[in-house]
């Protein structure tokens, strides 16, 4: 059986679903479980950041034992952390931002990447160098959905999953913009609910994420 990483993507990390989980693990056996529940609830693309000692290890789990999960790693912040996470099965990498040492390790990963922006000169660079999906982080603080609606007229071919503060009372806002392909947030994995280990409330939660767009209803 081939393993996650070495499968291409059907489309884009963008246009998987209208929301990327974003999520803390302290415990790695969690990540089944959770990652099952998230799929279930209409959530394929599963962020696992690497803010824990687990998270490898998570990510592992994920690509080998649920299927319908797209398992990426998320806080990629050096050229080592891309080798181990695509080494563990990540089939995609977000970063919070970027330096030139990481954006070649992450271009030559041989798996999809959403380097991280939060100015207009970090988008124009990015493209310069032929990538055009991008994390906007911290989404809220950086200026929000005003921030990117005025950079869709100069940068069209810009496109962002923003992520940092949103969550479902803001989401279908940036979902409604021309230049948003998704959305990442954690408000379906609270950690409480983890922490309880309560997997049909997170389905729940992640079946109702699943449903919001531009407007608040399903895409």
């Amino acid at each position: 059986m081939p393993s996650a990483s070495s499968a291409a993507l059907p489309v884009s990390v963008l246009d998987l679903a209208p929301v990327v989980p974003v999520v803390v693990l302290q415990d790695a056996s969690d990540a089944v479980p959770l990652a099952r529940a998230l799929v279930a609830g209409g959530l394929p693309a599963i962020e696992v950041t690497l803010r824990t000692p687990a998270a490898p290890e998570a990510i592992r789990a994920i690509a080998g034992e649920v299927p319908g999960a797209v398992v990426g790693a998320g806080t990629v912040i050096t050229p080592g952390q891309v080798a181990e996470s695509v080494a563990a099965g990540a089939r995609f990498l977000v970063s919070p931002g970027w330096t030139e040492a990481l954006l070649e390790a992450m271009a030559g990963s041989g798996v999809p990447y959403l380097p991280g922006v939060s100015t207009a000169s970090e988008v124009v660079a990015l493209l310069e160098r032929g990538v055009r999906e991008m994390k906007f982080f911290p989404a809220q603080a950086a200026g929000g959905t005003g921030y990117l609606k005025s950079l869709a007229g100069p940068l069209p071919q810009a496109r962002f999953c923003p992520t940092g503060g949103i969550g479902p009372d803001i989401a279908p806002a940036y979902l409604a913009l021309p230049n948003v392909g998704c959305v990442g947030g954690s408000w379906m994995v609270p950690a409480d609910a983890v922490a309880a280990r309560d997997w049909s409330r997170i389905e729940g939660l992640a079946r109702e994420a699943a449903a919001l767009s531009a407007g608040g209803t399903c895409r």
